[in-house]
């Protein structure tokens, strides 16, 4: 802390007729800062503004001070600011002022009630981004199971071309968000238009590619997913993927607009998008499939057509915020590095886990149609639940730097805010479960009257439950290390759990276990995640525990 000498005062007044009035020894005023250096509290900022005039105007917080005026100087009491200030004139009009910690961050003084009730608000919104995508392909589910058992198992490898591999893609998402917010800090529109402009040509190139892929490569694809023994949904799955296919330039395109608006703390927008699109997509699916019979097909229409709408809207979202979201620009090698080497470690996680989800489709694949259509609701299902606990790792990653590295650093709030995010996951767990049961258990009509599919659906009711009732709280562990930047980690950890859980699965289906021994490696491959997460953060040398944090280590961090 800086402050400008001071020449001696050459007249003393009272701006407050209230406060007392004693005569302090000369060092009084370098002990009140000595003091004020010592307490709990820290400085949050420091203003210095100089003006040529008359007077001279000093101001200081001395936080817990009392209100005092002395000869020469004068206290004025901190506010709910903690603010004080000293008066002197001079010819020279020096202000100094310094700002403590007066406004409440979040967690401080709350209890785990008021938390929770904070953190539901926060994640109201967020809410909504997460369901819609499941949800499309839940109608697609529920509409096309009403018709045929072979066209609701070709459903299965279709989605792992379609939505699976699009998480692939999702390095976009986190460079997006972190390269605009990053940019915002900063206060340069200008850079903010480049990096939406550099990112929005990487999210086309990506989706054009993969359009090639899916016209020329698609029929491959699928055929060698299936394998020989269901080779007769193959055609089926390609005309899906064809369809869907045709929507890859616009969904990649809308995710960076989508994650760019999220980095201006817009929710609402991307979450209207998605709204409309969501209810396009059901329309359609009902209107071309249940009344025009066009099966298979009208459903991959409906969603496909509703994609290209969100992405469009999603753009126009941004051109409303001022930004020209239609501006292409071809990032140098440089920047192309630096996208990759941000978003490399959330690449391989990704990676991980859609190869795991791939496995278990692989698998399921090859014990027969009835199975492999069980398959397709129980994890249409599944993702439909799963996405519920997505919010709670934004959350962490919103609120979580502040505490772990921030000018008010404070490890003992962190550690409170992840047990709220903990206790909020179990409960969300505990219900989505009990509600993710009942609708397959008692409603199973609702996506097939097939009595074969239904029973093996039934048959994997137990590892569904196991496994969805740990998730919520192992996306909180893993968002509080996303924010306490433990990439190497998450990455290390999610490829170790994917190589283990992949001979898991191996090994049950060489066994014969059937899909009800495939869901219980799935079991194994959440409850793996959460365990290592849950180890790492209550570590003694965690991120939340260690205290010898330097100053170059928080040089080198940036916002999550």
């Amino acid at each position: 802390m800086q402050f400008k000498t001071l020449a001696r005062p050459s007249q003393i007044h009272l701006q407050n007729p209230s406060l007392r009035r004693f005569s302090p020894p000369p060092f009084f005023f370098n002990q009140c800062l000595k003091a004020h250096s010592h307490t709990s509290l820290s400085l949050q900022s420091l203003r210095i503004s100089s003006v040529m005039n008359r007077g001279s105007r000093f101001a200081i917080g001395c936080i817990g001070s009392s209100e005092v005026v002395g000869d020469g100087v004068e206290f004025v009491a901190g506010n709910e600011e903690n603010v004080g200030s000293v008066s002197l004139l001079e010819e020279d009009e020096v202000e100094v002022e310094v700002v403590g910690v007066g406004k409440q961050e979040f967690g401080v003084n709350q209890s785990i009630w008021e938390q929770m009730k904070e953190i539901m608000m926060f994640t109201g919104p967020a809410t909504g981004l997460w369901i819609c995508g499941p949800l499309m392909s839940l109608i697609d589910t529920a509409v096309i199971g009403q018709g045929s058992s072979v066209e609701l198992a070709a459903l299965g490898p279709g989605t792992v071309v379609c939505d699976y591999m699009s998480y692939v893609f999702m390095f976009l998402s986190i460079a997006t968000s972190n390269m605009v917010a990053t940019s915002l800090a900063r206060q340069d529109k200008n850079e903010v238009q480049h990096q939406i402009s550099t990112l929005l040509f990487v999210g086309f190139t990506c989706g054009v590619l993969m359009l090639l892929f899916t016209k020329f490569l698609g029929a491959w694809a699928l055929t060698v997913f299936t394998g020989p023994k269901n080779a007769h949904i193959v055609p089926a799955a390609n005309v899906y993927v064809q369809i869907r296919g045709l929507a890859w330039p616009a969904v990649l395109v809308g995710w960076v607009a989508q994650s760019a608006s999220l980095g201006m703390k817009d929710s609402w927008g991307p979450l209207k998008a998605l709204a409309v699109a969501s209810a396009i997509n059901g329309i359609g699916d009902i209107v071309l499939c249940s009344f025009l019979g066009y099966g298979i097909a009208g459903a991959a229409w409906a969603t496909m057509v509703s994609q290209v709408i969100a992405g469009y809207m999603m753009i126009e979202a941004l051109n409303k915020k001022g930004y020209n979201a239609f501006a292409f620009s071809v990032p140098s090698l440089d920047e192309f590095v630096q996208i990759l080497g941000l978003a490399a470690p959330v690449f391989v996680t990704m990676m991980s886990k859609v190869a795991f989800y791939s496995f278990l489709i692989y698998f399921a694949t090859s014990m027969g149609t009835h199975t492999l259509a069980a398959h397709q609701v129980m994890s249409q299902l599944y993702s439909m639940c799963t996405v519920w606990g997505e919010p709670l790792s934004q959350t962490a990653q919103s609120f979580m730097p502040e505490l772990i590295y921030g000018v008010n650093r404070n490890l003992a709030k962190a550690r409170m805010l992840l047990k709220s995010l903990l206790i909020m996951g179990a409960l969300v767990g505990l219900t989505l479960g009990t509600i993710a049961i009942a609708i397959p258990w008692l409603f199973p009509n609702i996506f097939t009257h097939d009595g074969e599919v239904i029973h093996e659906m039934h048959k994997v009711l137990i590892p569904y439950f196991l496994a969805l009732v740990v998730t919520p709280s192992t996306h909180s562990l893993e968002g509080t290390l996303l924010a306490g930047r433990e990439l190497r980690f998450i990455s290390l950890s999610m490829s170790g759990c994917f190589s283990l859980g992949g001979l898991l699965l191996l090994f049950v289906y060489s066994r014969g276990y059937g899909l009800s021994g495939c869901w219980f490696g799935l079991v194994a491959f959440q409850w793996a995640r959460f365990f290592l997460a849950l180890q790492r953060l209550f570590s003694p040398n965690g991120i939340l525990y260690s205290e010898d944090l330097n100053q170059s280590d928080l040089g080198k961090l940036k916002a999550v």
